[in-house]
Order: structure tokens, then C-alpha cells, then sequence
């Protein structure tokens, strides 16, 4: 009974904390760590350590596949370089540069101990920078780096860790087998998260009842992570793979209800996931300042060492990323030459007369060249110039995986105590002071987010497209209901002049963006439809009140009204 008690206080705690942090234009994670701290030092709150494999087996998996399946894979395949090089390459540099300093600063600890704890620090947690990445509007573009970064780095920090551990504990030969351990295990995680990905997606497509769907949904970051583990390949990267493929399958082949219930069900477990790790770190850190061994390396001399593994860190990462976005400004001019030439490739295809095969090899080139035309205009529209470079460069809070991952350390690694805490000053230090002070940062530097009016115009362009394609199938009317059906031509009229208030709504929503006085009809018959499905929520209550109706009735009317009422409701986007 005490344990569901306090469940239930953690759960209030954290939905207040985030209302609050709404208001005073803090990001949620940074207040939770503090009050995770004071709780930790008020008298009657125990000492609190949760095992590091509940956090790696039950909250990392899932957590990452809830902001998996939100990215867009087109996102992340335009941002595939800057991903890898920061998400891969700058967590190994980062890692070996690190375990130098620890290795130079710690007598007794080896090289392979001191890259491994350079493993554990090296990832930087994407949800604080986010989180304020949003709320104050950065590039989507900038926001999709950061995010594919979170979800990559976290394997590689892991994958990395556990080569490392294994070298110290002497059960791994050499640099070589380590590296050789580092390829497997990612090759077969891609493979696993694939087929995992690839196989729930087409199970769930044939599952017509929601709640057994949404079961499904919910254990497939396990079912991806598990075997993987298994195989002895990184099960984090294998939900990572699974969720962009689920999310980018899911939908062209889930039903509109399963999408919804995705979004909503994923989303309330990510806020319930991370906000419990913040207020845990918090928590932890009584307990942990308790546990230091003051002969060995007293706590302050450990805090000042990782305030200097924290310097480190952050001067690497801005030495990295300023490099990284100027050879990304020049690779979209040597995109541009590539493009032309397959331009002209085209061109002389069409100057040939072609068989089957080379027709095949036509659709192909062109299908080919509208893409990386796309990729190029988004480029130049969405380019990062210094000033996301420095967003980018400050946006290296660390969180859950580093903490977790510093407590899977071995007891037998020197020092293990002392460095854990230097982890866990590292993971708050970057919170408070880069966290704190990236919202002031952005707004000094003027970066502009979305442009609001813009993707208004653009939105109503894309329904204009769709509209065309589905009045097309008002043409024959006859293929699409039953055989030997009388059509009722006021019914497919119906239908018709309700495509075209959509359309028109949506660029009515774009000139009252511009300022411009445009007659407003589709707004004018959603507030009047919004009342008319007020009053009858009315009459519902009153004839629930009553009973003169059996529940399963109005249970179903209930349902009939709601969808009506979130169909009627102004389309809100999140960037």
C-alpha cells in the first residue's frame, strides 16, 4: 500500500512540476532535477537507488521508441550526415578525449576503465534541449538533428561502454576485437530493428479490435530490444530502428484509429518516463554523496573533476559542430552539380529511343532527381548557418543513459564511486547551466522558427493537391459503391462541396494569417456545427442523468459526438 502511495504523489509531483514549468517559461526537466535535489536533502524522504537495469532494459527502450516513431524518416535521411558524424563520431572523440583526462588525472585507473566512463558521459539527452527547442520555436530542421542525434548517440555510448568494460576486465583482446565487437553489434541491431519494425506493423494492420492493438503497440520496444540483446548486439539501437520504421509503415498501412491511439498513448508514456528519470536523478544524488569513499578521492576534489570533464566536453562539442555545419553548407553546392548532371542524364534518355528496360531505368533517374531536387530546395530553405551552429554546440545536456550507464559500472572498476558522481555532476551541471541558459541564448541570437504564414500557404497548397486526387474518385462513383446501386447524384454532391470547404477553409486560415479581409464560411459553419455538438452533448448528459437510454447506447453516442467535436476543432501544429 505504500508503494502505491507513493506511485501516486510521483505521478501528481511530476504533472505539477511540468503545469509550473509552463508557466514560469522553464523547460520541465531542469525544475524536476531541482526538486528531485531538494527531495533528496528534505528530512523524512529515504535514500532512493533504483537498479541501473531497470533503467536500461525497462525505461530506456521504451522511451526511445516514443520519440522514435515521431520523426519523420524523410527528416532523417535529409540529416543523415550531420546525425552520424555527431551521434557516432563526435560520441567516440568525445569518449577517447574524455578517458584521456580521467587517465591522466586518476593514478589507478586504466585507459579502458577511463574511455569506458568517457562512454557513459559522452551522449548528450536531446528531451531538455528539445523541449525548449520547441516552446521557443527553433528551425524544425535544427530540431530534427538534435532529436536523431538523442536517439542514436544513446547506442553508441552503450555499444561502446560495454567494449570498453570487457577490454579492462580482460575477457575482450585488443582495440581490434573491440572494434570488431562495435561493427557486429550494430549491424545486427539495424537487422533486428528492421524485421521488428517491418512484422508488428503488418501484425497490427490485421488486428481490428484497438485495445489489442494498442497492447501490441506497447510491448514492441521489448520485442525489438530483447533479442538484440540477445544476439549480443545493441538493443537500444534496435528499438531506435524499429520506431523510425513502424512510424514511417504505419502510416501507409495502420488505420487512422491506431495512428491516433499511437500518438496519445506514446506520448503520455514519454512524459511519464522522462519526467520520472529527472526527478530521479534529483532523488539520487543523497545516497550517492554518502556512498564516496573520502580517503580514496575526497567529494569535492571529485565534483572539480567533473566540472573539468564537463569543460571538456562542451569545448569538444563546439570545436566539432561549427567544422560540421560549414562542410554541410558546402556539400549542398556539390549537391546542386550533382543534380544537374543527373539532370542531363535525363535529357539525353529522352533524346533515345528506349526498350522496357531503359524506360524502367527513365522512371527510376526521374524519381531520383525529384527527390534530391526536394532535398536541395529544403537545404537552402532550412539551411543552419553560426547561429544554429551554436544552438547546436550548446545543446549537449546529458541525462538518463548517462546516469544509468555510470551506475552499471562494475565494482570493481576504480574509483567506481567517485565516478559516478562525476558523471552525475556532469549530467546536472550541463542541465542547469546549458539547459538554463539555451532559451536566453536563442533569443539573443534571433533565431527564427517556423514561418507560420508560410506553412499556412503551403498547407492549403497540399490540400488543394489532395482534394484533386480525391475528387477524382467522384468521377466514377459507381466503382466505389455496391453493384447494381441507384448513386444519388445529391450524395455525391454532398460530398463534392465538402472537399471544397476543406480546401477553402485551409486557405482562408492562411489569408487571415496575411491580415487580409477574406469572407470566412467554412469557419462561420465550424462554429455553428461546434455549437449544435455542445447542445447535444447536453441532452446526452440529461438523458445519461435520467436512464432512460441503456448505457452501451450512450456509451456509443458519447464516442459518435467526441470524434464529431475533434473534427471540428481548429487544426493546431506542433513544430
Amino acid at each position: 500500500m505504500g508503494l502505491a502511495i507513493v506511485g501516486v504523489l510521483v505521478i501528481v509531483l511530476m504533472v505539477a512540476v511540468t503545469g509550473l514549468s509552463k508557466k514560469l517559461g522553464v523547460a520541465a526537466p531542469l525544475l524536476l532535477v531541482v526538486v528531485g535535489l531538494a527531495l533528496s536533502y528534505t528530512p523524512g524522504v529515504p535514500d532512493i537507488e533504483v537498479p541501473h537495469e531497470w533503467i536500461l532494459t525497462g525505461v530506456l527502450p521504451p522511451l526511445l521508441y516514443a520519440a522514435a516513431i515521431k520523426v519523420p524518416v524523410i527528416d532523417f535521411r535529409r540529416n543523415l550526415g550531420a546525425i552520424t558524424s555527431l551521434s557516432v563520431v563526435l560520441v567516440l572523440v568525445s569518449a577517447l578525449v574524455t578517458g584521456l583526462v580521467l587517465y591522466a588525472l586518476l593514478p589507478d585507473l586504466d585507459l579502458a576503465a577511463a574511455i569506458a566512463l568517457g562512454a557513459v558521459v559522452s551522449p548528450p539527452d536531446a528531451v531538455a534541449a528539445t523541449a525548449i527547442g520547441k516552446r521557443l520555436g527553433l528551425p524544425p530542421r535544427l530540431l530534427t538533428v538534435l532529436e536523431g542525434e538523442g536517439l542514436v548517440n544513446d547506442a553508441t555510448a552503450l555499444v561502446l561502454l560495454r567494449s570498453a568494460l570487457a577490454v579492462a576486465a580482460g575477457t575482450m583482446s585488443g582495440v581490434w576485437s573491440g572494434i570488431a565487437d562495435f561493427g557486429y553489434a550494430v549491424v545486427v541491431a539495424v537487422a533486428v530493428g528492421l524485421l521488428v519494425g517491418v512484422v508488428t506493423v503488418a501484425v497490427r494492420a490485421r488486428v481490428d479490435d484497438p485495445v489489442l492493438d494498442t497492447a501490441l503497440s506497447l510491448v514492441v520496444p521489448f520485442v525489438a530490444f530483447i533479442p538484440a540483446e540477445e544476439l549480443g548486439a545493441s538493443g537500444v539501437l534496435a528499438v531506435v530502428v524499429a520506431g523510425l520504421s513502424a512510424g514511417h509503415r504505419g502510416a501507409a498501412v495502420l488505420d487512422a484509429q491506431a495512428r491516433i491511439g499511437d500518438d496519445v498513448n506514446w506520448r503520455t508514456v514519454q512524459f511519464l518516463l522522462e519526467s520520472a528519470v529527472f526527478l530521479l536523478m534529483g532523488l539520487e544524488l543523497h545516497d550517492l554523496v554518502d556512498s564516496i569513499d573520502q580517503d580514496l578521492l575526497s567529494i569535492p576534489h571529485t565534483v572539480l573533476i567533473g566540472l573539468l570533464v564537463t569543460a571538456v566536453l562542451l569545448v569538444v562539442r563546439l570545436a566539432w559542430v561549427f567544422p560540421l555545419v560549414f562542410l554541410l553548407r558546402r556539400r549542398a553546392g556539390r549537391a546542386e552539380r550533382r543534380i544537374m548532371r543527373l539532370w542531363l542524364r535525363l535529357e539525353q534518355m529522352h533524346e533515345r529511343p528506349a526498350d522496357p528496360r531503359q524506360q524502367r531505368r527513365r522512371r527510376l533517374l526521374r524519381r531520383l532527381y525529384a527527390q534530391r531536387r526536394a532535398d536541395l530546395e529544403q537545404e537552402r530553405r532550412d539551411g543552419l548557418g553560426w547561429r544554429g551552429a551554436a544552438v547546436l554546440g550548446w545543446s549537449g545536456m546529458r541525462g538518463v543513459v548517462t546516469l544509468a550507464a555510470a551506475q552499471s559500472l562494475p565494482s570493481t572498476v576504480p574509483y567506481r564511486e567517485q565516478l559516478v558522481l562525476i558523471a552525475f555532476t556532469v549530467a546536472v551541471t550541463t542541465l542547469l547551466l546549458q539547459g538554463g541558459t539555451l532559451p536566453a541564448l536563442i533569443r539573443v541570437l534571433g533565431i527564427r522558427g517556423v514561418d507560420t504564414t508560410a506553412d499556412l500557404r503551403e498547407s492549403a497548397a497540399l490540400f488543394d493537391e489532395l482534394a484533386d486526387a480525391g475528387l477524382r474518385a467522384l468521377d466514377a462513383p459507381d466503382t466505389v459503391l455496391d453493384a447494381g446501386a441507384r448513386i444519388d447524384p445529391d450524395v455525391v454532391e454532398r460530398v463534392r462541396q465538402d472537399t471544397f470547404l476543406r480546401s477553402e477553409s485551409n486557405w482562408e486560415q492562411a489569408h487571415a494569417r496575411e491580415g487580409e479581409d477574406a469572407p470566412a464560411p467554412h469557419d462561420q459553419y465550424r462554429q455553428l456545427r461546434l455549437a449544435v455538438v455542445r447542445a447535444e452533448r447536453e441532452a446526452l448528459i440529461t438523458a445519461r442523468r435520467h436512464g432512460r437510454y441503456p448505457s452501451r447506447i450512450l456509451a456509443d453516442a458519447q464516442r459518435v459526438l467526441d470524434l464529431e467535436e475533434t473534427r471540428l476543432r481548429p487544426r493546431t501544429t506542433e513544430h
